[in-house]
């Protein structure tokens, strides 16, 4: 007979069994006797700066390793957090947010306990509008069914939820054993069939067929099929700002990034002249399709993601998005002959100029030929991300942003969620001052677990992006001048380097390369009105809008 076990430690065996090995999130009164758990467990706690660090850690932890969590206080905590959750919902992120609260017993003659809001249900009732699944453990009759419930949610739909814990139920066990009893979602076998047979006869006709995969290839775990279903067939791949690295960017069937209208005019003709475009998985977000400049031809589609299958005009139901996709692999499409590489860059020697001040255009260009395959790039909104998106990343999943979001100060956190699920990939952070001063501070969190990113901040003493945007000066775009480099200081750890010339550049990197021990934080001066080619179409495109 199974032993009978407690509310809270019930929670963290099922997080630990599902990979979660890390926890982020800042302690407080109502949620302590589980800290007490998670650090009595084989998880570690990670506090944090901030509560929304927090989440943005716990975020990118999900996106490298499939599953993230975060641990906050009832109302002054989790209210914190909602922004990062709100992002996790928007980006497919599956992060489990767990808050304390107050005890079941002390709610009774409805006290006006401190941290509570109006009601003791505000809080929940704001995050059942963030999430896609949400629980109170106030009953140990279904406590254990309800983790087990919202946890099979998370995994299923790639979306953040919500389980508060009331500080009285933590240790409660349960009144009898409790046996886990997994859920699995099958494809109605006749409407898979249908769908294929369909989607192969379209391809197969096809002349110019493409592959767009998007977001959800990376959070359902579908890189390797992708990879055959592009070899097997020899269709080309193009991917999306918020899909770039689903697969290995010098794959010679891979062509680059679409954006509409403001991305790459040849991968833009390649995926818009096709007769046949293979939309897996894909977002149609603003900045996927080039600020609405896209022009796709729902005629000529098949639109596959989790939440419904489209060929041409007929959608499909019961099917789950990984059988279709799977099934793609399988299926009888006739293979091609190998097409040219049109839309690929020319690989250059990149020769510094070294008294000549820093711009953005060349700063990608010289940080391109240094990235490999022991790296993670991870890019803040604004300049960070759109300049970003031409780097070449060389295997897959290893280039995130928070590109449909779009929230600012996710980037440095998200560092420290990304080298603990994958200690082997060192984070290369881009992100602008602004978005800095918001969370960068995280850098400190990183010191203490020994973490050693290497953070390239872009100065233009404000919010560049919203100057590009608005094609004017305003004051409240401007922020104050930090010293950035002189953080490493304050901390008493880490190295800073004031950089002006490639040839500062240059040196500070060839430093932070050759260091592993420590994180670097790399002060980059560029002009207020420097700005990447990308950032100006888009922000051309937005000041219509205004």
């Amino acid at each position: 007979m199974q032993k009978r076990i407690s509310i809270g430690r019930y929670l963290l065996k099922r997080l630990k069994s599902l990979g979660v090995d890390h926890i982020f999130g800042i302690p407080g009164d109502y949620v302590l006797r589980f800290y007490s758990l998670i650090e009595a467990s084989e998880m570690i706690p990670i506090v944090t700066t901030r509560e929304d660090s927090a989440g943005f850690a716990a975020d990118a932890y999900a996106r490298m390793k499939g599953l993230g969590a975060v641990c906050v206080t009832y109302c002054v905590g989790g209210l914190n957090v909602a922004n990062p959750i709100a992002g996790a919902y928007a980006e497919k992120s599956p992060v489990v947010l767990i808050s304390g609260a107050p005890g079941m017993k002390e709610r009774e003659k409805n006290a006006l306990l401190h941290h509570r809001v109006r009601e003791f249900t505000t809080q929940k009732e704001i995050f059942d509008q963030l999430t896609v699944a949400s629980t109170v453990l106030n009953d140990p009759l279904t406590a254990f069914q309800e983790i087990d419930r919202v946890l099979d949610m998370a995994l299923r739909y790639k979306r953040p939820v919500y389980i508060e814990l009331p500080r009285d139920m933590t240790d409660v066990e349960s009144p009898y054993p409790h046996q886990l009893r997994p859920t699995q979602i099958i494809s109605n076998s006749k409407a898979l069939r249908e769908a294929l047979d369909e989607a192969v006869q379209m391809i197969n006709r096809s002349r110019r067929p493409v592959i767009l995969a998007d977001v959800e290839i990376h959070r359902f775990g579908l890189q390797d099929a992708l990879i055959k279903l592009v070899e097997k067939t020899q269709i080309p791949v193009v991917s999306t700002a918020l899909g770039k690295s689903v697969i290995s960017e010098v794959h010679p069937l891979y062509r680059g990034v679409y954006e509409g209208a403001v991305g790459d005019e040849k991968v833009r003709q390649g995926v818009e002249n096709s007769d046949c475009l293979i939309m897996l998985g894909a977002f149609m977000t603003d900045i996927n399709l080039g600020i609405f400049t896209a022009r796709l031809d729902q005629a000529r589609s098949i639109y596959a993601t989790s939440e419904k299958i489209l060929i041409r005009y007929h959608r499909f139901e019961e099917i789950v998005f990984e059988d279709f996709v799977r099934g793609l692999v399988h299926a009888p499409i006739r293979k091609r002959k190998a097409p040219k590489k049109s839309g690929s860059r020319k690989e250059e020697l990149f020769k510094t100029q070294s008294k000549a001040p820093v711009c953005l255009k060349r700063f990608f260009q010289y940080l391109d030929t240094l990235l490999d395959e022991k790296m993670v790039v991870i890019a803040d909104i604004g300049d960070s991300l759109f300049g970003a998106l031409d780097l070449t990343i060389r295997k897959r999943t290893e280039f995130f942003s928070p590109a449909y979001y779009t929230s600012m100060g996710f980037s440095v956190p998200a560092a420290l969620g990304a080298q603990l699920a994958r200690p082997h990939l060192r984070p290369i952070v881009i992100v602008g001052d602004g978005a800095f001063q918001m969370t960068g501070l995280e850098l400190s969190t990183m010191l203490r677990w020994k973490l050693n990113p290497i953070v390239l901040l872009l100065n233009n003493q404000g919010y560049g992006a919203e100057r590009i945007i608005e094609q004017a000066e305003h004051s409240y775009n401007d922020i104050v001048n930090w010293k950035y480099h002189q953080i490493p200081n304050i901390l008493g750890g880490g190295r800073g380097f004031f950089v002006q010339t490639e040839g500062e550049l240059l040196r500070a990197l060839e430093n932070a390369l050759a260091d592993e021990k420590n994180f670097f934080l790399l002060n980059i001066q560029i002009g207020r009105k420097d700005h990447s080619p990308a950032l100006a179409r888009i922000g051309k495109r937005m000041f219509k809008k205004i």
